[in-house]
């Protein structure tokens, strides 16, 4: 079942309805990659408030999909992670050390527009160094 990814200004918000197999994932990743670059996205919110179960291949991929997307010029957060879905994957060694989460919605978009305030500050300053 393919995941729905919406276009929010500069940014894309895919949101996870279900678990999803490994052929899921990796359309995910795909389409991700295909919309980053067709609307110049600048950030990226996966929801995965949906999921109750993660197993090492998903966390993988979401990771891939922030790396991926990172060396593309856009920032990924991945939000909504169940409290047990959490325990679960820390009991495993499944960790999102290296990328950022965010308990929800909200706060995701709120560190979306803080990097992209940050980056801009740091730009301006740059430029009117020269």
């Amino acid at each position: 079942m393919p995941v729905p990814i919406l276009k929010q200004g500069t940014y894309l918000i895919a949101s996870v309805q279900s678990a999803l197999t490994d052929a899921d994932t990796e359309r995910l990743q795909d389409d991700l990659m295909n919309q980053v670059s067709k609307y110049r996205a600048q950030g990226i919110i996966v929801d995965v408030t949906a999921i109750d179960v993660m197993d090492s291949f998903a966390a993988r991929s979401l990771r891939t999909i922030a790396h991926m997307t990172q060396l593309r010029g856009a920032e990924t957060v991945i939000v909504g992670l169940q409290p047990e879905v959490a325990f679960a994957m820390v009991q495993l060694g499944l960790t999102f050390e290296d990328m950022h989460t965010a308990l929800d919605l909200e706060e995701g978009l709120a560190w979306l527009n803080r990097k992209a305030s940050d980056r801009r500050h740091h730009r301006d300053g740059r430029d009117s160094g020269r």
